[in-house]
């Protein structure tokens, strides 16, 4: 019984602001969710996510166009993104996804089990602007986070070379990094300047 009133209790109380019960409201056209009045996160039911989610099938996320990493965006985390919370539904921890942006990253947080998710204040919008909206399970999978480690250690490499060299010569090195990999003899190119560096 008192098991019972726990999960009640958890239903209606924000992960984050324990003490503030959430409320329903309208995160998008066709997408209710409960919001928590105090901190402005939401949670978005699987069931609810889901039926939003067929009326935009079809779009499709492309790790290299939506990298969070070039993004140009004014926001800030939330002051208890790095707080880990428990699912609103099942009083389960949820698992935490890191979205890395210019100025800052931030978790969203996706129960394992009734695969409900929720939204720190702001992080709905930056998901919009990178397409992951349609796709919120995505962001959750191993291989899909390789994707983005490995084209965000290409990015911070090509911000490196930019500040070093400037925007003119980078992009003179970029271009021919470019065409010296298209061209099936392009490794002899690579070693003669390889060779030049070393005197």
């Amino acid at each position: 019984m008192l098991s019972a009133i726990l999960i009640r209790e958890a239903f209606v109380r924000c992960p984050k602001e324990t003490t503030s019960e959430l409320v329903a409201e309208q995160l998008t056209a066709d997408l209710p969710v409960k919001r928590c009045p105090s901190c402005k996160g939401n949670w978005v039911a699987a069931h609810d996510y889901q039926h939003w989610q067929s009326l935009h099938a079809g779009l499709e996320v492309i790790p290299d166009k939506v990298l969070p990493l070039t993004l140009e965006s004014d926001f800030e985390p939330a002051l208890l993104d790095s707080k880990a919370g428990l699912c609103p539904e099942c009083g389960t921890y949820m698992k935490r996804s890191r979205l890395t942006l210019k100025q800052a990253a931030f978790y969203i947080e996706r129960c394992p089990l009734c695969e409900g998710f929720w939204c720190d204040q702001g992080e709905w919008q930056v998901l919009e602007a990178l397409g992951l909206h349609v796709q919120i399970p995505i962001v959750f999978k191993p291989d899909w986070q390789a994707q983005v480690r490995a084209l965000e250690q290409t990015e911070r490499q090509r911000l490196v070379m930019i500040d070093k060299l400037g925007p003119e010569l980078a992009g003179r090195v970029f271009e021919l990094a470019d065409v010296l990999k298209g061209h099936p003899q392009g490794d002899i190119g690579v070693a003669y300047l390889m060779r030049k560096f070393e005197k």
